[in-house]
């Protein structure tokens, strides 16, 4: 049973590694056995990431990415199938937020910039690996996206982003329909309200306190909590799996219906 959850062999692709989710993420895989490739704008920081991993006996590279290029997300998969002639998992993570703004307060610059990250990059680099993944003849393939517990639970304020969220639910459901004829798997993990540089802002305010009364756990998620669910979702563990949205959130969603 624990050869399932093995990820040795297996090639990695991750979006927005640079930092938060996707920079813990790459360690987490990379230490259960899998070649990792690190994307996103920042090279020094990717370059950081990858001597750590590598300094602890892991498998990683890095490339650059812009997530809103789509050459740059071209070339950032073409970067696994030109060096191992494969990628088993791509994983979509790459996000972004307007900051507290309601629906009246944002302009179409912010509009703009939250969905072009959160999701169209997300069908592009989906789009092109499911293209390269029959081009090179791969069996098998698995798309991870990462989505919140936004996309069912909300507050004031979080307009665009949990639209954003809530749609790349949606196309984690319609893909892992369509895609299922190429051998694909499509997922997603839906973190709830974990410290990152995109959540900060709320859950460093002087609500916070007040805030963390609506979970039942009564805490914030740390980067820890999403390691076995992360896992089960890029490993062999979930190969009966297509469709599904891991909810990660310490009972939140529950608390809200």
């Amino acid at each position: 049973m624990a050869d399932k959850f093995d990820l040795a062999g297996k090639v990695v692709a991750i979006t927005g590694a640079s930092s938060g989710l996707g920079h813990h993420f790459a360690g987490v895989l990379a230490a259960a056995g899998a070649t990792v490739i690190l994307g996103a704008r920042r090279e020094e920081k990717l370059a950081v990431r990858v001597a750590e991993i590598e300094q602890a006996g892991g498998k990683a590279q890095a490339c650059h990415l812009d997530v809103l290029d789509k050459a740059s997300i071209h070339a950032f998969i073409d970067t696994a199938f030109d060096n191992f002639d494969r990628l088993d998992v791509l994983i979509n993570n790459a996000g972004v937020e307007a900051g507290a703004k309601t629906y009246t307060m944002i302009d179409e610059d912010d509009w703009d910039f939250v969905i072009d990250t959160n999701l169209k990059s997300a069908w592009l680099a989906s789009k092109y690996y499911t293209e390269q993944t029959q081009a090179h003849k791969q069996a098998t393939g698995n798309i991870i996206m990462i989505s919140s517990i936004t996309d069912k639970r909300t507050i004031k304020g979080q307009f665009p982003y949990a639209v954003s969220k809530g749609a790349l639910t949606r196309m984690t459901q319609v893909m892992a329909l369509e895609a299922a004829r190429y051998g694909i798997r499509v997922n997603a993990l839906a973190p709830g309200y974990v410290l990152t540089d995109v959540s900060r802002l709320l859950l460093e305010s002087e609500n916070a306190s007040e805030f963390v009364k609506g979970i039942p756990m009564r805490r914030f998620g740390e980067f820890d909590d999403l390691d076995g669910p992360l896992i089960l979702l890029a490993s062999d563990a979930s190969n009966y799996m297509t469709g599904s949205v891991l909810t990660v959130d310490g009972g939140h969603v529950c608390a809200s219906l």
